[in-house]
């Protein structure tokens, strides 16, 4: 599902922010990329995204070459990634139906599927009866779980969550994980960038952990155990 080959990527000043990064992810895979700020992790996410390109090296999703891939090529490319952010980045002006239903408008969904799609989700979540209120009206964890919601609604083959905790409370933040959990157990893939902890040495998944651009460490069940 994803294979990267010796990847780099160095920004204009500075050491590389990825070094030689070999790492391969299969289908169904739940995985925890860990390393304290500045570790690389987040320009992980970032090249997986398509939102960076590499230095160097190959990244391979799904078997499509992202350092070959036209620009007119990322929007579509994109629709098969659900992501999660840690500061939400909701519609703050819209309801939290509408802020799910949107995921689908933008790639042409009709009205029906929608209609079907979005309560489905908000179920998924724990937040039907909520479908009208604004994002202003809701807690940390409901909005990450509305979050959650729009990432999944197209059905994603891998979802991609960049400190989807970081911005919760212990409470909030387990009931987050559990959600993960439940959407990896259907066959979403999934990758969750963190440097908490708790949730690593908890939850026992595949744990790939990064020092200074570099892998350091790559172990099934894994624990978060080790500091700069």
């Amino acid at each position: 599902m994803i294979d990267l080959v010796d990847v780099s990527k160095t920004y204009s000043k500075g050491q590389p922010a990825v070094k030689n990064a070999n790492l391969h992810i299969d289908k169904g895979e739940f995985v925890f990329i860990v390393g304290n700020s500045g570790s690389g992790k987040s320009t992980l996410i970032k090249l997986l995204l398509k939102e960076l390109d590499a230095s160097s090296g190959t990244v391979m999703v799904d078997g499509i070459n992202l350092r070959t891939m036209k620009r007119r090529q990322i929007a579509k490319y994109r629709r098969k990634l659900g992501v999660v952010f840690q500061d939400f980045r909701l519609l703050k002006d819209r309801n939290v139906y509408e802020n799910v239903a949107f995921a689908q408008r933008v790639i042409g969904r009709p009205t029906r599927v929608i209609r079907k799609r979005v309560p489905e989700m908000l179920t998924l979540v724990g937040l039907a009866e909520k479908y009208r209120s604004r994002p202003k009206e809701l807690s940390g964890g409901e909005q990450q779980r509305v979050a959650l919601a729009r990432a999944l609604v197209n059905r994603p083959d891998i979802l991609l969550a960049d400190e989807p905790t970081g911005n919760l409370d212990p409470q909030n933040a387990a009931e987050i994980m559990r959600l993960l959990e439940e959407i990896n157990d259907r066959g979403t893939t999934v990758v969750v960038v963190t440097h908490n902890k708790e949730i690593v040495n908890a939850m026992k998944k595949r744990v790939v952990a990064m020092r200074k651009g570099v892998i350091i460490s790559d172990e099934q069940e894994g624990e978060y155990h080790y500091e700069d």
